[in-house]
C-alpha cells in the first residue's frame, strides 16, 4: 500500500465526504460552511478527514433522538 492509498482512506475532499455520506457536494459545502462538518487546510485545499465524517454522523444521529 502506497502512502497516497494510506492518505486517501484518512483525508477525503469535498467530494468524497458527499460521496461517503450519501448526501449531495452542495450540502457538503453548507455544513462545512455552518461548522457542523469540520475540516482541515492543507494549502488552499480543504479536506475533511475520517474522524470528523464519524463526528458529523454522530451529531446527526443525536439531532434525530432529540424530540421535535
Amino acid at each position: 500500500m502506497s502512502t497516497a492509498d494510506i492518505a486517501e482512506q484518512i483525508l477525503y475532499r469535498p467530494e468524497e465526504a458527499a460521496k461517503a455520506l450519501r448526501i449531495g457536494r452542495s450540502m457538503v459545502y453548507e455544513e462545512m460552511r455552518l461548522g457542523r462538518l469540520q475540516t482541515v487546510r492543507i494549502g488552499r485545499r480543504r479536506l475533511v478527514p475520517l474522524e470528523y465524517i464519524e463526528r458529523y454522523v454522530e451529531l446527526l444521529k443525536r439531532e434525530a433522538e432529540q424530540p421535535a
